[in-house]
């Protein structure tokens, strides 16, 4: 007798599911990453770690599995990325793990193109990034010392370090996962000698179920010692010309290996108001051909940089205050925009060379785009929006205004005259100064500056509008990296007090009211363009002096005339076909500016003097 056709149905049912079961099993197969002999071991045999990094955040999230082939494309193994606090807990409890801070897909998708990853969970990770990750709203308890023992920071990071367990702990290399290495703390030797300290994230992270793949350590070569454990492995991160010399302090201090580049640096980054960094790259491609051909592991810090969109650049302190621009170009392997590089196809070459394998082929990827000139035709003052103000005695820090990013509006008004020099304790960062609404001039903490010379009346209405340019990432300064005006304001000698402080977080520019009316000064301008095609391209932001932009909604990044950046990276998915809308804050504006799209970027425009450290 024939079987009947749901019989068959069943059957095939039946076929189907144990299938996808052994799929399953299969993709869930486990493995163990280890250290044996003074290498690294995947299932007990030695393991080459060949990897670049990348940071999910500052890819779009449409374009994460596109860079992610491009790495398989240049020979890597493996991607390393950090995770940023600041952006999964952007309030105490209150966590984001969707859209562009999915970091578990991310994982996910490197596993799905053949590639192991190096998680760097911090909670401090430097990266040019915010505050080096730390949420804002640490700052808002009084004496926290971060990066420290001190339990009114210890608490926070561990329950930050648990949460972030119940993402990604199921994705070790024990557990199926492609994690094969989790890093502890990031480059504390550089920061400070506390062992207690480091110990302390460590355990923090075997608690958060990151117990599945190999911990290690990461510091600069002489700082090994003060950075490093005994108990786990350590490796030394280092720029161009410094190979061989870091790979003989790892040597001296971890004789036993492994032997490991945690981050070497085949780029570097930029400030505002300095040149544009591209360090030798045949020296680079000579140091990691010589590296890959000693059996040392590496992970090219950047493979592809990206965009530190939003507010998220970070800044750095050298004698001066000095914040980071927007792109993250890095001088990378993949620009800023994910196309290959000389640099990209040379390391193809040199990797492929020195392994002895061919990588896949790489993707095409379609061509930038130029948009044409526009006018932003619509405009609203800055001042026609200012919040209830908080009143105080004293100026009141952007943290205690529970504010994390953008601008805070300091105004009070003279009880008698004053000429001499008004003095701004305190300042971070840039400031605005006016009385009864007429520009009266800057000030900037880049370039030391904290007094301006002025003659007032009694009555006189004085704004200071200031400006957060970007926590400090790295130094222990970074302890007191608070922003708005920290200390007190003075008129020729004469304390001003009876300040209204007004929070300006620029949130979200869209539902404001605007208008044809002509705007200067600190004004938002609206403006648009129509396309067919969508296609990444780069806004010229030339034509306006220093303030923010908006495209359909998304937070581009910053704008400042001092270059060296006179572009934003604008990302084909985050437009439309048809009409799309940009919003561009400046606090120098003129009425009526225009702004195209560029098929190339402008990274490296000359740096006026005046604007320089």
């Amino acid at each position: 007798m024939s079987p009947s056709p749901i019989t068959l149905r069943l059957c095939q049912l039946i076929a189907l599911a144990f299938l996808l079961a052994s799929s399953s099993m299969s993709a869930q197969q486990v493995h163990r990453f280890t250290v044996q002999d003074g290498h690294f071991a995947l299932d007990g045999k030695p393991f080459q770690i060949i990897s670049g990094e990348m940071h999910y955040p500052r890819i779009p999230r449409a374009y994460w599995r596109d860079r992610l082939r491009m790495a398989k494309a240049m020979g890597l193994n493996t991607i390393t990325t950090y995770t940023f606090w600041n952006l999964h807990e952007p309030e105490p409890g209150h966590y984001d793990f969707s859209g562009n801070n999915d970091v578990a897909e991310f994982i996910r998708e490197a596993q799905q193109e053949g590639l192991y990853v190096i998680l760097r969970p911090g909670p401090y990770v430097c990266a040019e990034w915010e505050w080096g990750g730390y949420p804002a709203w640490l700052l808002r308890t009084p004496g926290i010392v971060v990066r420290s023992r001190d339990p009114q920071f210890m608490k926070p990071a561990r329950t930050w370090l648990n949460r972030l367990g119940k993402e990604l702990s199921s994705l070790q290399i024990d557990r199926g996962g492609p994690i094969i290495a989790i890093q502890v703390e990031n480059e504390y030797g550089s920061f400070g000698k506390d062992h207690d300290y480091v110990e302390d994230i460590h355990k923090a992270d075997l608690d958060a179920g990151f117990n599945g793949a190999l911990l290690y350590t990461a510091d600069g070569g002489i700082q090994i010692p003060d950075g490093s454990l005994p108990e786990l492995p350590a490796v030394v991160n280092f720029g161009t010309g410094e190979a061989k010399a870091s790979f003989d302090l790892l040597r001296k201090y971890r004789p036993n290996g492994p032997f490991m580049a945690g981050e070497y640096w085949a780029g570097w980054f930029d400030h505002w108001g300095e040149a544009h960094q591209t360090p030798d790259a045949a020296v680079q491609e000579r140091e990691i051909n010589w590296m890959l051909r000693q059996g040392y592991s590496l992970s090219l810090y950047m493979f592809h940089g990206g965009t530190s969109f939003g507010w998220m650049n970070g800044a750095n302190y050298d004698r001066h205050y000095k914040p980071d621009v927007t792109s993250y170009d890095y001088d990378a392997a993949l620009d800023e925009s994910g196309r290959p590089t000389a640099k990209f196809y040379k390391l193809r070459e040199i990797i492929s060379a020195a392994t002895g394998k061919t990588p896949p082929p790489v993707p095409e990827i379609a061509p930038t785009g130029t948009i044409p000139s526009f006018t932003f035709r619509s405009a609203t003052s800055l001042w026609k929006h200012l919040p209830a103000p908080t009143l105080s005695d004293q100026p009141v820090t952007m943290e205690q205004l529970k504010q994390s990013y953008g601008y805070v509006l300091y105004r009070t008004h003279l009880v008698e005259d004053g000429s001499g020099d008004l003095v701004i304790s305190g300042l971070h960062d840039y400031a605005q100064i006016y009385a009864d609404g007429v520009f009266l001039g800057v000030l900037d903490r880049r370039l030391d500056q904290s007094r301006l010379s002025l003659t007032l009346k009694s009555g006189t209405q004085l704004d200071i509008l200031v400006e957060n340019s970007g926590r400090i990432n790295f130094k222990p300064i970074l302890r007191e990296e608070r922003k708005g005006i920290l200390g007190q304001v003075t008129l020729a000698g004469a304390l001003l007090s009876h300040w209204e402080n007004y929070s300006l977080p620029m949130k979200s520019p869209d539902s404001l009211s605007f208008s044809t009316d002509p705007c200067s000064g600190a004004c938002f301008y609206r403006g648009g363009f129509q396309i067919k095609t969508p296609q990444d391209s780069f806004l010229d932001t030339s034509g306006f002096s220093k303030g923010f932009v908006w495209i359909n909604g998304h937070p581009l990044g910053r704008v400042w005339s001092i270059g060296p950046q006179k572009t934003l990276y604008l990302p084909k998915p985050w437009l439309h076909k048809g009409t799309n809308q940009v919003i561009v804050f400046d606090l120098l504006g003129k009425a009526n500016p225009l702004m195209s799209g560029l098929s190339h970027p402008i990274l490296n425009a000359p740096v006026p003097p005046a604007s320089k450290n």
